[in-house]
């Protein structure tokens, strides 16, 4: 993946922390729930059609501002940190090089394909 892209996902990744400093929560927090979405990739022992929609469906930054925002309207922080969780994981794994994912498998996303990119 292009070093550009890596630098961008980085800093949106650097925002998900800062986002994150900003709630009343300890930072083990962080640690703790920063892995949760991944829980998402449980959908692909439904198949990977079900597998990557559970996955895209938490991977996705749209609903992860969605529910950022929702919880600041609704005063709900507990909805911020989950908005703030999905945003910075999402961020993390793009940075890392995986992406959405297609129906094709999980190794199949849109920053291509994961078996090509091994060292």
């Amino acid at each position: 993946m292009n070093t550009l892209i890596k630098l961008e996902e980085a800093a949106l990744f650097g925002l998900g922390i800062y986002l994150f400093s900003l709630l009343n929560f300890e930072w083990w927090w962080f640690a703790a729930l920063l892995l949760a979405p991944d829980l998402s990739m449980l959908g692909y022992l439904g198949g990977n059609k079900s597998g990557a929609w559970m996955y895209n469906f938490f991977h996705h930054r749209g609903i992860a501002i969605a529910v950022y925002i929702a919880g600041i309207y609704l005063e709900n922080e507990w909805m911020q940190l989950a908005g703030v969780m999905l945003f910075a994981h999402s961020s993390m794994d793009r940075m890392f090089g995986y992406g959405l994912k297609y129906e094709e498998g999980f190794k199949f996303t849109h920053l291509g394909n994961l078996e090509t990119k091994k060292p």
